[in-house]
């Protein structure tokens, strides 16, 4: 008995230590939060757009000769009239001498034209001519003024010709690819050489529903939508970060679609926008409405929706939440949040519902709605 006893005294006196450690908290989880707080949000409708470049031009050939120059360099940004390509020209200035040549010929010919009739016209005034005399003179005279506006013509057709063989640009902007390399034969027929856009400012156009349409209509109060702000979103999710505005709304609904074609104008002055880039576009109606507006990194979702963890008497509380878009970088709240609450964004991959939290709250930056 008395080995017995010493045996469970002992038993105990180990076992007293585990129950101790088990019966402690597990240690807090730092985190870092965001108050929820009411913000104004503008109700807006959402589209997918088009940027387009406002003056786009495709660089021919005009005149049929070998290619001796390309004189750019691909994707720079050029300047109106700055030279692109430059055309053999020896052939093109052989045919303004030729027609120089055929012009001086005229003109002498006119003069001995101008002698005959005024001959002519003596004789028949003194009855020493005929008048079937003069008549002939009459219409050769004519018939080399003709030539003389013929070769005139020819003239300026060579002289347009030989400008020809020098390319400039006929816009501002940003050159692309040449399609065609220094010594191939060029002609009218031989396509685009290159590409020009211009850069600011950029055109996105986007297709509108007939319903939303008419909802922004009667949000302005006008009898179109000109007017209104317009925010573009990258594909990255990033907003860019000048706002454009309507200038034209088509005259004309497509009949497959029903839906209306608008176009905003934006400033480019760094170029972020490109021709044919696809973006999001922003349209903000009505007046703004207070709303809860929580980070995006906040939110998580599982086979029951979507959810946030709140710091609340030192424990992480999970709260359904009902989404209701975005606003700037940040998500609004439609359910579920009330204005105060600490919202958990930092720490969150160690957290569990009930899970004890040291919170910090976070400092505003500007990407942190």
């Amino acid at each position: 008995m008395r080995v017995l006893t010493c045996a469970v005294l002992v038993v105990a006196g180990l076992s007293v230590p585990a129950a101790a450690q088990t019966s402690q908290p597990p240690p807090a989880v730092p985190v870092g939060g965001v108050t929820a707080e009411l913000k104004p949000v503008t109700k807006g409708l959402d589209f997918v757009g088009r940027v387009e470049a406002v003056d786009r031009v495709e660089v021919r050939a005009r005149v049929t000769g070998y290619l001796e120059g390309i004189l750019f360099k691909e994707g720079d940004l050029i300047k109106e009239g700055a030279p692109l390509y430059s055309i053999e020209k020896g052939l093109f200035e052989a045919a303004v001498g030729q027609a120089e040549g055929a012009l001086e010929r005229s003109k002498a010919a006119k003069i001995l034209t101008e002698v005959q009739l005024q001959r002519a016209e003596d004789l028949l005034a003194k009855s020493s001519g005929t008048a079937v005399a003069r008549d002939q003179a009459l219409a050769a005279d004519d018939s080399a003024k003709g030539a003389i506006t013929i070769d005139e013509a020819n003239l300026r057709t060579a002289k347009i010709n030989l400008g020809y063989t020098g390319i400039n640009s006929p816009i501002a902007g940003k050159v692309g690819k040449t399609n065609i390399t220094k010594g191939n034969v060029v002609n009218p027929q031989s396509g685009p050489l290159t590409v020009i856009v211009s850069q600011d400012p950029m055109y996105v156009t986007f297709p509108v529903s007939q319903r939303e349409f008419l909802h922004a209509q009667q949000a302005k109060h006008k009898e179109d939508i000109t007017g209104i702000k317009v925010q573009l979103r990258f594909a990255d999710g990033s907003l860019y970060r000048h706002l454009g505005q309507i200038n034209f709304v088509d005259v004309s609904v497509d009949r497959s679609t029903d839906t209306v074609s608008v176009r905003a104008s934006f400033p480019n002055p760094d170029f972020a926008l490109v021709d044919g880039q696809l973006v999001r576009v922003g349209l903000e109606v009505g007046a703004p409405v207070e709303k809860i507006v929580i980070p995006q990194a906040a939110l998580i979702s599982d086979q029951e929706g979507v959810y946030v963890f709140v710091a609340s008497d030192g424990r992480a509380e999970v709260r359904r939440v009902k989404p209701a878009g975005e606003s700037g970088t940040g998500i609004i709240i439609e359910e579920g949040l009330a204005k105060g609450e600490l919202v958990i964004v930092e720490g969150l991959q160690s957290l569990r519902a009930n899970t004890p939290v040291r919170a910090t709250p976070l400092p505003p930056t500007p990407g942190r709605s």
